[in-house]
């Protein structure tokens, strides 16, 4: 782990995984409340590190002082929750020393009641250590596994952050650029995501145009400038190119839940009901495809959302038997939802005062 200023934090992610791991490696970029003494609290072994912008150096230090045969990183604001702590602990007994990388889940929200998954991508988790895996990027860093044997496995790291780093890592491609640094690559995606995150829309346009045109950009990563690229469109009112970037992404992959939802709402504002309806019906023929490795995947668009909006499509075309069903079925999700159950019972009064068929 890299950690600074994580006092409030650590104990929560180290109670979930501390009796888990023969080892913690805890590298100090520089905290001034009481990180380093709480991380001693569970046996780790504490490494300062100069901070310099550059939070791949920061990993790539990290991983340099581990010992084990295999390296698992988490941020001081993910833990390993019931029961996928069970889950690692059946990893660890069971791994083989052939597999070289392990993805995991990362949960990047949950829904607060029940705990269950709002958005996840995956990532790799955890590497063997002999294949000396490099992280690369200063900001928004990712382990460089491009070979070996790889496994996913069911097991989720859960985010619970509070804050927004966008400024902070703004800060520091601008920082990086002002002294010489050369903007390409990922780099220059990520610049555009955070101009786009400090809704300097205009700025952030030409970026992801030109980071599209990268002949080593990944698909999924191209998918995702796609979208982003759409919602600048929107927020500076170019509707006709919004939509023309959504269906760009089907260049790169097969029609997601998420992408289709969002042209689902195009056909809305336009008042395309019968098109909403396609795109929307199209997201749940499509809900339980889970896309590529690492893509982001939006629980809403591939359950309740769908339904949700065809609800009010069918309405809005007068087939209010079908409309009250996608009612019923968004419900399934959200049955305590004001506007859900608002909606049944003006449908249900409808369809009891439409004359028999």
């Amino acid at each position: 782990m890299i950690v600074k200023n994580e006092e409030a934090h650590l104990p929560r992610c180290l109670r979930s995984v501390a009796d888990l791991v023969d080892e913690i490696v805890i590298v100090d970029t520089g905290s001034t409340d009481r990180t380093k003494e709480v991380a001693g609290e569970y046996g780790a072994r504490i490494f300062d590190f100069a901070w310099r912008d550059d939070f791949a150096a920061a990993r790539n230090y990290a991983f340099s002082q581990a010992t084990c045969d295999y390296i698992l990183w988490m941020d001081a604001d993910d833990v390993f929750a019931e029961p996928n702590r069970v889950k690692l602990q059946r990893l660890k007994q069971e791994l083989t020393t052939d597999i070289d990388a392990v993805l995991m889940n990362y949960v990047l929200r949950e829904q607060e009641q029940t705990g269950e998954p709002l958005a996840l991508t995956r990532r790799n988790r955890l590497v063997k250590r002999s294949r000396n895996y490099r992280w690369i990027g200063i900001v928004h860093e990712y382990l460089n596994v491009t070979d070996g044997k790889q496994l996913f496995m069911d097991i989720a790291v859960t985010h619970r952050g509070t804050g927004n780093h966008s400024g902070r890592n703004l800060k520091i491609i601008e920082h990086y650029l002002a002294s010489g640094g050369v903007l390409e690559g990922r780099l220059r995606f990520h610049l555009a995501c955070e101009l786009a995150d400090a809704g300097r829309y205009e700025e952030a346009v030409p970026h992801f145009a030109e980071f599209l045109l990268d002949p080593k950009a990944n698909r999924d990563d191209l998918v995702l400038t796609c979208a982003r690229l759409s919602d600048c469109y929107g927020h500076l009112g170019r509707d006709r190119e919004k939509l023309e970037m959504l269906l760009q992404t089907f260049q790169f992959e097969i029609p997601q839940p998420e992408i289709c939802c969002a042209i689902g709402k195009c056909m809305e504002d336009r008042q395309e009901w019968t098109l909403a309806v396609y795109w929307y019906v199209q997201a749940l023929q499509n809900a339980n495809h889970g896309g590529s490795w690492t893509a982001i995947v939006h629980a809403a668009s591939r359950t309740w959302l769908p339904h949700s909006r065809l609800c009010l499509c069918y309405a809005r075309i007068g087939h209010l038997r079908k409309a009250y069903e996608h009612n019923q079925e968004a419900l399934r999700y959200l049955p305590d939802d004001p506007g859900l159950l608002e909606n049944a019972k003006k449908l249900k009064q409808a369809l009891e005062a439409a004359p028999p068929q």
